[in-house]
């Protein structure tokens, strides 16, 4: 889960959804689109086995889809977990011609060039789900130089700070922040007041990118990502470097917790539940890991999300391996047609019993979104029609940054040299891709 975390990449989107008929419900004989390699969602598969590959983190996702379709079309699903690092082991696997017939993985468009997406992927052009989708879903993941290779299933991450109401009202603060300025305001006031403002885990070391990240938003939205890509400006020229100075001030102020060197994610999620430090800027799976200790009630009470950029409320969304699925060519024509009839029904007549299941946010129209899902969910995923893309999501290639971050906070490299590093490390993987420029 780190990892898909620390190195997700989110594809970029290019186009705009298909106008695909819906699908019908079990019993009325399922609705193929009208692409003809869409079978009906409830074609006999008696007598196939398809293997879905999964992280640990994922490896359950599935459990109703699973059960649903096997008893509506006779197939066999299994799932296999890939030991973490997931992204490496299932790349190594692939390469030995070892593939599934799904697997989970980050609906973007340097990951999707990992797996080698237009030799070893199915299209999935013409999906019967997409016009489902609500918001501008259809529009930014899951698509690799135009074609759709990944389907998205799940709410995908954003970049914001997540806080704790009581604390913040504690400390004075009684609206959530409307831009960065007003963010790293309130930050201060807090500390004024004995309050630690931020919880910062250097010891899990992936989390310190967001801190970037979330002030490059406005750039992203403005074309940084496209011009590193070109190499017409790097991570070493101002906007990046303004933004690794700043988080390296927030620290010298003293913003952030005492232990900050040694924080793990389960240290953070402690903190801002128990009101020991007001705010984090994570994403979601930090809000996942508060789950695990406390009801919905709790949270809903306690917790809630804003996005912060330097101009507003913008986000920034980051997809994992947990929120998308590929199929791969087998070779095997009707495993492959199998696939994506599973896909076919997970987005279709399976959804509704998922995300109830899953305690997830609905990505569908006519789908609604359980009422055990807390609040600050709900509103990480309303913020994803106006979020921009991540370096993960919109570069062509994904350094280490993190790395070096963390290597800022144990003291061992100046802001300076964590984008000299980050840089290098860039244009090496964009010149091995044979990336123009470079």
């Amino acid at each position: 889960m780190k990892k898909a975390l620390k190195g997700a990449v989110v594809a970029v989107g290019v186009s705009a959804a298909l106008v695909l008929a819906g699908c019908s419900a079990p019993g009325a004989g399922g609705t193929s689109s009208s692409d003809s390699g869409w079978a009906k969602q409830d074609a006999s598969l008696k007598g196939t086995t398809i293997t879905i590959w999964a992280a640990t983190n994922s490896n359950k996702t599935a459990d109703s889809v699973i059960k649903g379709f096997e008893k509506l079309t006779g197939a066999t699903v299994t799932v296999q977990t890939i030991p973490d690092p997931y992204e490496q082991g299932v790349q190594t696997k692939v390469a030995t011609g070892n593939k599934p017939d799904l697997a989970f993985w980050q609906p973007t468009a340097s990951e999707l060039t990992s797996l080698n997406a237009k030799t070893n992927l199915l299209p999935l052009t013409g999906a019967p789900w997409l016009s489902k989708y609500t918001g501008n879903l259809a529009d930014f993941t899951g698509k690799l130089d135009g074609t759709r290779y990944a389907a998205l299933v799940t709410s995908p991450a954003v970049i914001g700070v997540f806080y704790n109401k009581q604390t913040l009202a504690k400390g004075g603060i009684t609206d959530t922040p409307k831009n960065w300025s007003e963010l790293i305001a309130d930050a201060k006031t807090l500390k004024a007041k004995g309050i630690d403002p931020f919880y910062e885990m250097g010891g899990d070391k992936w989390a310190t990118q967001w801190w970037v990240q979330a002030q490059l938003a406005d750039a992203a939205k403005d074309g940084l990502w496209t011009k590193i890509n070109k190499n017409e400006t790097a991570f070493t020229d101002s906007t990046v470097q303004t933004a690794v100075d700043n988080y390296k001030s927030y620290i010298d102020e003293g913003l952030f917790n005492s232990d900050i060197k040694t924080g793990t994610l389960q240290d953070q999620a402690a903190a801002i539940l128990s009101g020991k430090a007001a705010m984090a800027l994570q994403v979601n799976s930090f809000f996942t890991t508060m789950q695990a200790t406390s009801t919905t009630k709790e949270l809903d009470e306690k917790i809630g999300f804003v996005p912060v950029s330097p101009s507003g409320n913008v986000g920034t969304f980051i997809p994992d391996q947990s929120n998308a699925l590929v199929a791969f060519k087998t070779g095997d024509s009707k495993k492959e047609s199998a696939a994506k009839q599973f896909l076919s029904y997970w987005m279709g007549d399976g959804y509704a019993d998922f995300v109830k299941d899953q305690s997830t946010v609905s990505l569908e129209k006519g789908v609604e979104t359980p009422s055990t899902v807390p609040e600050a969910l709900k509103q990480v995923a309303a913020s994803l029609n106006t979020s921009v893309g991540s370096m993960q999501a919109l570069a062509i290639a994904n350094p280490d940054l993190y790395l070096y971050l963390d290597n800022m906070i144990q003291g061992t490299m100046t802001a300076k040299q964590v984008t000299e590093s980050t840089q290098t490390q860039f244009a090496q993987l964009a010149k091995a891709q044979g990336a123009s420029g470079f």
